[in-house]
């Protein structure tokens, strides 16, 4: 039987977590209420997977998950107030080895933890079987992309016998990019990588509530050398700017008299995750035509994406998804990849390197593709 550890000060809470995780989840549970009292644990009951409150007495959360990552590197999942400390957190949190985060219920607990059960039990069973990433600085992650044997040639996906040509230079297109679970350390690996002279837009659909995107959306624009924008309406898609889909809704691509355009709406009922990577997807085949499309399906729980990226590649465009090894989860790159939806299956840091291959003009030389790094 897998173990849980609950780490909380709400006694109210303790409780809730410790009957949806016995009852609902199998888990043998031990429930304490602070940081403290977790480290303790730790050797003690030995935790297959962890809840960890961010605001408690005696030792906070990020203090306790930072000695947690040191002494016994355990899958955690924070509990996190949707508020925009409670969000800027979270975010160091992930930054530190956190795979995931689960919303506090505002108000009355009681009366609302139950319309987040599912999420919880989804959310900390992923989490139990998640690749832990290793946490590193933004500017050793710029180190190592740049020593990094990336700029070599990309690797075929299985069945592929080369890999594909460049695509034409000079024409204008989108990189659509859909991401869950392990997302937002994913994404300040990859995102920093694009050059300042990326000649496409990016538009990055990542599962995540609303009170989160506009200043996860901040955050990396602080990191990349690109602008990073949150879509929280509509606003002309242009080159070489990175547009973070508003949470709790969806966004989607569209032509206009004056140009293409992104554009967030309201959640769609009939998607499950949101943003929706499917709706995006389909949005930017039905406004745009393939060849200036490639699709990239990175790590998350589910198959939200896989389909559409499939029919992207049916279609003539190109498609890549995340490799097992640096996946948090390889359940939406890995539908994609079982699917035969990948052109190519890559690590994360090489992907903006296959971006710029596919990208070049014939005859650009390799270091100019991948533009200037910094040191």
């Amino acid at each position: 039987m897998s173990r849980a550890l609950i780490v909380d000060d709400s006694a109210l809470m303790r409780r809730h977590l410790k009957e949806i995780l016995e009852a609902k989840g199998g888990y043998e549970v031990l429930a304490v209420r602070n940081g403290v009292e977790a480290l303790d644990a730790l050797d003690s009951f030995r935790p297959d997977v962890i809840t960890l409150d961010i605001n408690m007495p005696e030792m906070d959360g990020l203090t306790c998950l930072s000695h947690i990552m040191a002494r016994r590197p355990t899958p955690v999942v924070m509990v996190s107030s949707l508020t925009e400390r409670g969000a800027e957190v979270t975010f160091e949190a992930l930054a530190l080895g956190a795979v995931d985060f689960i919303h506090k219920p505002d108000g009355t607990i009681s009366l609302n933890v139950d319309r987040i059960e599912r999420a919880i039990l989804e959310k900390v069973k992923a989490a139990s079987r998640a690749r832990l990433r290793r946490s590193v600085g933004l500017q050793q992650r710029l180190r190592d992309q740049r020593d990094d044997e990336a700029i070599r040639p990309a690797v075929p996906a299985a069945g592929l016998a080369k890999a594909l040509p460049p695509l034409a230079g000079d024409g204008f297109g989108a990189v659509i990019i859909g991401v869950s679970t392990g997302g937002p350390g994913t994404l300040e690996e990859v995102l920093p990588a694009f050059p300042a002279d990326f000649p496409w837009a990016v538009v990055v659909a990542q599962h995540m509530p609303a009170s989160f995107t506009a200043i996860f959306a901040r955050r990396l624009g602080e990191m990349c050398r690109l602008p990073v924008v949150e879509a929280a309406q509509m606003m002309p898609l242009k080159p070489g700017v990175i547009y973070i889909a508003k949470g709790d809704a969806d966004v989607v691509i569209g032509k206009r008299a004056t140009g293409w355009v992104v554009n967030p709406m309201p959640a769609g009922s009939q998607f499950l995750w949101h943003p929706s990577v499917a709706r995006l997807m389909d949005s930017a085949m039905h406004a745009m035509s393939p060849e200036s499309l490639i699709g990239v399906l990175l790590t998350g729980m589910g198959d939200d994406g896989a389909d559409s990226m499939c029919e992207l590649k049916r279609r003539g465009g190109r498609t890549i998804a995340q490799d097992e090894a640096t996946s948090v989860i390889w359940g939406m790159p890995g539908e994609l990849t079982k699917r035969g939806g990948a052109n190519l299956v890559l690590p994360a840091g090489r992907i903006v390197n296959q971006l710029g291959a596919w990208l070049a003009p014939a005859g650009t030389p390799r270091e100019k593709r991948h533009g200037t790094r910094k040191g």
